[in-house]
């Protein structure tokens, strides 16, 4: 990234040049931020021994975390998008910085939720404004761009409970401060975006065709649109937040695992992940992004009605589809949203993944209190049926009308 590039570059052509080379900085810098993230996740357990907490208080950390990231995102969003603010993004991750060590240092529950705060808080302005670089970078491909984009951060979110098994289960989760080295790598990678963000955002071509953009869709249907959307998310998340939470109580209740046998299984659940989110996004430009969305949804329901019956073997074979299809779905939504309402690309994308975070944090709480009440079982078998919403996706504009 030592070379001034503008999100106008062009081939030979005369066509828009996907810009790899920021697409790749801004992918690892999610990767460092999402395996931060899924580091404390992965790190309940211990947590919940060290301060004995009840599932709902394992709950209560995921919801913190999930609802400054949550209720921020859309907020800075909608402000970059008037005006851009093209180092916010090294900022981010500083509060992340602080959140970790403040985790690996902290002696009271009250300690760690104001811990998961920071780290929330860091979320919030990162998502947005790094969304807002890969689509400016994405030369038309709309799709492989945030898929480029996300699948840095879902395998980065599959590190995490990798490298808590290797590095802090042994040793204690004072050993989670190790982790702070890699925000700092972050910042230092993101200040490198700022400087190609900055002189992006100068460019008049860009800022003239943002401002002159507009829907094409009249305003009731892209409202109704995008509740639809924020329902599949819910569908989506309310369900990936039952495994990212607690999978690892889950098979060390049902099948007896020790807790580094579950967090290797979370681990292989989350890279599926990643592997679904490198899918979703160019299948998307491809063959259209609803028929992508209908396939993730609804497709995963079969296996997730599967799930709370299965042996072990079929359990950890039966997450890995899971994993794969349901992931192929967010890029897509995403990028369908952003082409509802292309002015208001920060917005748009701090209203998704803000909410996304929201519904994973408000998972957390309910699933976690009802597993007090019933059993961890019981949250996987009224989980599994979240999925048949993606019947809603029929009720979506066809892509075609939003171009």
């Amino acid at each position: 990234m030592t070379e001034r590039i503008t999100p106008v570059a062009t081939t030979v052509s005369g066509q828009p040049r996907t810009l790899f080379s920021v697409l790749a900085a801004i992918s690892v810098a999610h990767l460092l931020n999402d395996m931060i993230q899924s580091t404390i996740l992965a790190i309940y357990p211990l947590l919940q021994a060290s301060f004995s907490l009840s599932f709902t208080q394992v709950g209560l950390i995921t919801l913190t975390y999930q609802i400054t990231a949550s209720l921020l995102q859309p907020l800075v969003g909608g402000y970059t998008d008037k005006y851009p603010q093209p180092y916010s993004l090294p900022i981010g991750m500083g509060f992340t910085l602080c959140g970790i060590l403040l985790m690996a240092v902290a002696d009271s529950f009250h300690m760690v939720l104001i811990a998961a705060a920071l780290v929330g808080t860091g979320s919030s302005v990162f998502h947005p404004e790094s969304s807002r670089v890969a689509r400016m970078a994405s030369g038309g491909r709309h799709g492989l761009a945030q898929s480029l984009f996300q699948v840095g951060g879902n395998f980065g979110a599959s590190l995490g409970p990798l490298l808590a098994a290797l590095v802090i289960a042994p040793y204690g989760k004072g050993h989670i401060a190790w982790f702070a080295l890699t925000a700092l790598l972050g910042t230092i990678i993101l200040l490198q975006v700022g400087k190609w963000y900055r002189g992006a955002i100068l460019t008049p071509a860009p800022r003239r065709a943002q401002r002159q953009a507009a829907s094409p869709l009249p305003a009731r249907r892209v409202v109704w649109a995008i509740i639809i959307l924020l329902v599949l998310i819910f569908s989506k998340y309310f369900y990936l937040t039952s495994i990212s939470s607690y999978y690892t109580f889950y098979l060390m209740h049902k099948f007896g695992l020790s807790v580094q046998a579950a967090q290797l299984h979370l681990f292989a659940f989350l890279f599926a992940v990643a592997v679904g989110t490198v899918i979703g996004g160019p299948l998307g430009d491809r063959i259209g992004r609803k028929y992508v969305i209908w396939g993730s949804i609804l497709g995963v329901a079969p296996f997730t009605l599967l799930l709370p019956y299965a042996s072990l073997a079929v359990t950890g074979l039966l997450t890995l589809i899971i994993g794969v299809i349901i992931a192929s779905a967010f890029s897509a939504i995403l990028v369908y949203a952003q082409e509802l309402l292309p002015g208001r690309i920060g917005m748009v994308s701090g209203l998704f993944f803000g909410f996304a975070f929201g519904m994973g944090g408000l998972g957390a709480a309910v699933l976690g209190h009802i597993a007090d009440l019933t059993s961890i079982d019981y949250v996987y078998r009224i989980c599994s049926f979240l999925p048949l919403l993606g019947i809603l996706t029929a009720f979506l504009p066809d892509a075609r009308e939003n171009r």
